[in-house]
């Protein structure tokens, strides 16, 4: 029986060696596409649920105008921050336009204060809480979708991934901050006579 010199040995070990780093290269390349794919999916669920609360507006700021026809002002804000937020390309653009938005429906509670006729309309009162479930449907979104980018970023950072991330272009996910203005959720008693006309 013939031995292998240590030429094949060498080539052997070489093509071993080469293959462990091409299935780690594949392996840890498929591993981050399919975390991409996870971070734009929970982005998907978090645009669904804006566009759910946008699509809302309008009927919300209609029932407004018909009880508070003088509110223009606040009317025109709110759908101002909703066109934003409808044409908004990235989570940080996303972000931004939402908390003008979330900052406009705040004002506009303080203004319905004023009108005791609006705050007992059942269609206002519908519309209200349609509006409150889609805000924490919004928090639940935000909350999955920031989980997953910090799975992604962490791993697109992880050394030797870093390597691989760099040579195949993947990089750092965008979170969707909120303003701390925003971490704050407004206390709105609709049942209080409010210092109405």
């Amino acid at each position: 029986m013939k031995r292998l010199g240590p030429v094949w040995l060498v080539l052997i070990g070489l093509g071993l060696f080469g293959c462990v780093i091409a299935s780690t290269l594949i392996g840890a390349y498929n591993e981050m596409v399919q975390s991409d794919q996870q971070v734009k999916n929970q982005w998907a669920q978090v645009e669904n649920q804006l566009k759910r609360r946008a699509d809302l507006i309008p009927n919300l700021v209609e029932t407004v105008k018909g009880f508070a026809a003088q509110e223009k002002g606040i009317i025109s804000e709110i759908t101002d921050a909703r066109a934003a937020l409808s044409g908004a390309g990235t989570p940080g653009e996303a972000a931004q336009a939402n908390d003008a938005l979330s900052g406009a429906l705040g004002r506009l509670l303080v203004v319905v204060e004023n009108y005791p006729d609006l705050k007992s309309d059942k269609t206002f009162i519908q519309l209200m809480d349609e509006l409150t479930g889609t805000e924490n449907r919004i928090a639940v979104a935000r909350k999955d979708y920031n989980e997953e980018v910090t799975v992604y970023n962490v791993m697109v950072r992880k050394f030797p991934r870093n390597f691989i991330a760099g040579m195949f272009g993947f990089e750092q996910a965008e979170y969707f901050e909120v303003s701390e203005s925003d971490k704050q959720t407004p206390t709105v008693d609709f049942n209080s006579s409010g210092s109405g006309n």
